[in-house]
């Protein structure tokens, strides 16, 4: 007899139906499996068998062949445990076909029974509410990933008993209930910076126009303490956002047991030995890397000229298109990035470069070899490039009559939202400020894109620059000897400067600020001295 039951495998950022096929036929005991599986699939076979015998139910004593369709996708995970367990219960007549009729399912058995819960149960469940599934069944730990999804029955299940229970009487099925939020973490805030105006102007401007920005200082100059605080300025997710980037950290086994989407948007800090499938993604079946998981937050890269050259290069071309794709022999997969990267490093080995106070130790070859692993072409990407001063003492240290903290100018603004935007005489501080600066681009750009991800195109119909703006940054273009994508980069960062002013047009003070943070266009493979 021929059973079938509807799964699915997970390809790159998405799940793709797998029709699992059983067929008894007269012949020795045993189970074949066909349709491209991998080891965890094929080791289903003493799990199903295992499990079957556990719960009372009965395994077929004769031959079983057990066909993943379509053959040519590669199927991985316990995820088909599930599948072929309800597809053999039919195919022995211990199971209704009715009951299964436009269900899906999804699981990893126990030898008991149980059900375990599996990667990509979200990635799953979008696929089956697309197909139009009467239902989906999962273990109860996905239950609540899968019911993110609008639209699609989810039915949650302990063991495969109560799933044989839930296809009885559907009317049993339930939810567990949901988490309650949980509280967000307490932001960094930018109020805690003293000094570095130069530096938190820059952040501001990263924030607003999603622009990615490079920070190069001595140590203890602040670099890190900055490049934390930005996730802070970033405004809230938006429920498609928070979607697509749970539906990445499903697929990559990260979403957690309480099935919740993501409420703040990521900030993803990979340590600088990484290599490049864990920064890029990939892998023998492809998983989103670092990059990935950054989508729609910060990417943060400390000791930027500690990594390895051939793994920063591949950095690129995604930066630059929002997107990282990942070919194989039998596939091509899709994952989106579109991240705001910070990049923080020391201007030499011993990182006293330039310091005023201390003396670098470095020799010159060792200088030009250390900033030598940063391309030219990737600099260029990075829009914003800002050099650091380690702060005064006198913005350090407690003030002596008061013994509170001081704070440089502008600096005591915080990064968290007080709520009082439009009210009379009240200071907008720094996050409402760029929520501001992202509303203004909403209502004028395409597609409402942030300023940095704007085309060429884009920027001249919308960009609204004055002639006198324009006429200084041809000729800047000459005297520096920008390449054409730097400088359409300093148009968009003057954009986003005439954005946060509230200007409509973008003038020459704006044009003159944007080129202040492009620090290191004369000279790309010189190590900064305040300036290449």
């Amino acid at each position: 007899m021929l059973a079938r039951c509807s799964g699915a495998a997970l390809v790159g950022l998405d799940a793709v139906e797998v029709a699992v096929e059983v067929d008894i036929t007269p012949g020795l005991p045993g189970v074949l499996m066909v349709g491209l599986a991998d080891a965890a699939v094929q080791e289903s076979r003493e799990r199903v068998r295992s499990a079957l015998r556990n719960s009372g139910l009965r395994m077929p004593l004769t031959r079983v062949v057990v066909n993943l369709a379509p053959a040519d996708v590669r199927k991985e995970g316990p995820a088909f445990d599930l599948p072929i367990a309800l597809a053999l219960l039919l195919a022995s007549g211990q199971l209704d076909p009715s009951r299964l009729a436009g269900v899906w399912a999804a699981g990893e058995l126990g030898l008991d029974g149980r059900l375990r819960p599996v990667r990509g149960a979200l990635a799953i469940a979008l696929a089956a509410q697309q197909a139009g599934a009467r239902a989906l069944v999962v273990p109860q730990a996905n239950g609540a990933e899968a019911a993110l999804v609008e639209g699609l029955t989810v039915w949650p299940a302990a063991s495969l008993i109560q799933v044989l229970e839930l296809l009885a009487d559907p009317a049993r099925a339930s939810l567990p209930s949901p988490a309650a939020p949980a509280p967000p973490a307490q932001d960094l805030d930018l109020a805690d910076v003293r000094g570095q105006p130069h530096g938190r102007r820059a952040l501001e401007i990263a924030a607003a126009g999603g622009h990615h920005l490079l920070l190069v200082g001595p140590p203890g100059s602040g670099k890190t303490m900055l490049a934390r605080r930005l996730s802070g300025l970033l405004p809230p997710l938006q429920r498609q956002e928070a979607l697509e980037l749970g539906q990445l950290y499903s697929v990559a086994g990260l979403l957690g047991s309480q099935g919740q989407l993501p409420r703040q948007r990521p900030f993803r800090a990979p340590h600088h030995g990484c290599s490049g499938p864990a920064l890029i993604g990939g892998g023998p079946i492809p998983r989103p890397g670092e990059l990935a998981l950054a989508h729609h937050g910060v990417l943060f890269l400390d000791e930027l000229a500690e990594f390895r050259r051939d793994v920063l290069n591949q950095l690129r071309q995604p930066l630059e298109e929002g997107e990282v794709w990942i070919s194989r022999t039998r596939a091509r997969l899709r994952f989106p990035c579109a991240v705001t990267l910070v990049a923080a490093t020391n201007p030499c080995p011993c990182g006293w470069y330039g310091d005023p106070e201390r003396a670098c130790v470095c020799g010159e070859a060792q200088r030009q070899r250390y900033w030598g692993k940063l391309s030219g072409p990737l600099l260029d990407r990075l829009d914003l490039q800002v050099i650091l001063r380690r702060p005064d003492v006198e913005e350090l240290g407690p003030d002596r009559q008061t013994g509170s903290l001081p704070r440089s100018p502008g600096s005591g603004e915080s990064s968290r939202s007080s709520g009082l935007v439009g009210t009379p005489g009240s200071t907008v501080q720094v996050a409402e400020r760029v929520c501001q600066a992202r509303q203004r681009m909403a209502e004028r750009n395409p597609r409402g894109s942030a300023n940095s991800r704007l085309s060429a195109r884009d920027l001249a119909e919308c960009g609204h620059f004055e002639a006198e703006a324009l006429q200084l940054w041809r000729s800047a273009l000459q005297h520096r000897a920008l390449s054409a994508r730097a400088g359409e980069r300093v148009l968009r960062i003057a954009r986003t400067i005439a954005d946060l002013a509230g200007d409509s047009k973008v003038d020459g003070q704006a044009i003159a600020e944007a080129l202040t943070y492009r620090s290191f266009d004369r000279d790309q493979q010189a190590s900064p001295k305040g300036g290449p």
